[in-house]
């Protein structure tokens, strides 16, 4: 129980990461199901805003049942800016790049692709705000890469087609990776309100144009 007691600090953060890496492994395959056929750029904002404004919603009312009240963000004038970024690329940008990718790569596919983000991540990382990189991390970002290059590259070659769907996923990893990266400098806060805003704000943002632009409410793949 004493070893259990002292490992448990550095343990549960990272059962956190892996928890979170395998609900949004599985999210993957079920937002593909969602998107149906004929994924218009309209109905990529309402699916993209959808998906996190249900995120940021309950998430808001988990908060207010654990705080028995609405209670102040504790976050500091000189750390909203980073909040904002990383609702921007993180809540705004990467879930409607991702549902455009999904549009046009299957899940299984999609999902290798999406191992980028953490490469990205580490790249950001170290080329941006200057943290340290040694050879082991840099050798296993290039194995990440290569796996999924080969294991995703089209079974009948390379065409402009084929690459819109790959290039949009990679572009939702780059902007989930600078939302990483701008997310870390806020971590110390309340995990709840930094995630439920993101959630809300970004949903809202999506929906909101999604709903401008006449687009329909999605009906499923099945439908």
């Amino acid at each position: 129980m004493v070893k259990l007691a002292r490992l448990e600090p550095s343990v549960l953060p990272v059962l956190s990461a892996l928890g979170a890496a395998i609900l949004f492994g599985a999210s993957t395959p079920f937002a593909k199901e969602l998107l149906g056929t004929g994924l218009t750029a309209a109905s990529a904002f309402m699916m993209a805003g959808l998906l996190y404004l249900g995120s940021g919603l309950g998430l808001v009312v988990l908060r207010l049942v654990r705080d028995r009240s609405w209670q102040p963000s504790g976050l500091r004038a000189g750390e909203w800016p980073w909040l904002l970024g990383a609702i921007a690329f993180g809540g705004v940008l990467g879930p409607l790049l991702l549902m455009l990718g999904l549009s046009q790569t299957s899940a299984s596919t999609a999902s290798l692709l999406l191992n980028l983000e953490a490469v990205l991540t580490a790249l950001v990382a170290w080329l941006v705000f200057k943290e340290n990189a040694d050879r082991r991390i840099v050798f296993g970002m290039a194995l990440i890469v290569a796996g999924g290059v080969v294991l995703a590259w089209p079974s009948h070659g390379l065409s402009d087609a084929s690459m819109h769907g790959p290039l949009a996923l990679a572009g939702a990893c780059l902007a989930w990776a600078i939302d990483n990266n701008l997310t870390r400098k806020v971590s110390s806060q309340d995990a709840l309100f930094v995630a439920g805003s993101k959630g809300l704000v970004a949903g809202c943002v999506n929906t909101g144009i999604g709903l401008a632009m006449d687009a329909s409410w999605p009906t499923g793949g099945c439908g």
